[in-house]
């Protein structure tokens, strides 16, 4: 598989969940700003959208948007229980949390990373944010991920969002479960091997 990515982008998440997984993969960086690979290949003659995450497949099938890609590959490798089976109400509850950080988080700091966003509307979009956080802070008393004990594919995304708080002026760092989570997260080996081939970490 090949996953195309940007550093620190969404594309974090299915990178995440690739080193969890533990498949054979290549990530190839695209850049979300002149939509060029480092080879000079223009990135839309491979995705006509132009953003990341994009996986394509062995067989050369391809998929776009995150949250799908992190299910495909979860669904790879089962016995890592990295997302739960198919028509089993715990699997809705994983797919609840993709769409609320897809539709209520990642979306919602679009125009915060939006130069043409004027500066007077920029208050009411953290607000909004912050108030979506304040709701996640809640729901991460007594579990240690999203889902309860068990780590999931939403956990990799909601990581990789909340990372963008610190770079838009989001002020998160007065909720506790949220920042024990974000430790936690972090901390494991898949998410550090994923930071480091981004050049996040050290």
């Amino acid at each position: 598989m090949k996953l195309y990515y940007s550093p620190g982008a969404c594309s974090l998440s299915p990178h995440i969940v690739l080193e969890e997984a533990g498949l054979p993969y290549e990530a190839i960086l695209a850049s979300t700003k002149t939509h060029t690979l480092q080879d000079g290949t223009d990135f839309y003659t491979i995705n006509p959208l132009g953003y990341v995450p994009f996986l394509v497949l062995d067989n050369g099938q391809t998929l776009r948007e995150g949250p799908v890609i992190v299910q495909y590959i979860a669904d790879q490798v089962p016995a890592k229980q990295l997302i739960p089976a198919s028509g089993t109400l715990e699997r809705y509850r994983v797919q609840e949390w993709l769409n609320f950080i897809g539709t209520e988080l990642h979306k919602g700091f679009g125009p915060l990373f939006n130069p043409s966003t004027p500066a007077d509307y920029k208050p009411t979009i953290l607000a909004q944010l912050r108030k979506r956080f304040a709701w996640v802070e809640k729901e991460l008393t007594g579990k240690d991920y999203l889902t309860g004990a068990q780590f999931c594919v939403a956990d990799a995304y909601l990581f990789t969002v909340s990372n963008w708080a610190q770079h838009v002026g989001l002020e998160l760092g007065d909720l506790p479960q949220l920042q024990a989570y974000r430790q936690r997260v972090g901390s494991r080996p898949a998410v550090q091997a994923a930071l480091r081939a981004e050049g996040l970490a050290k």
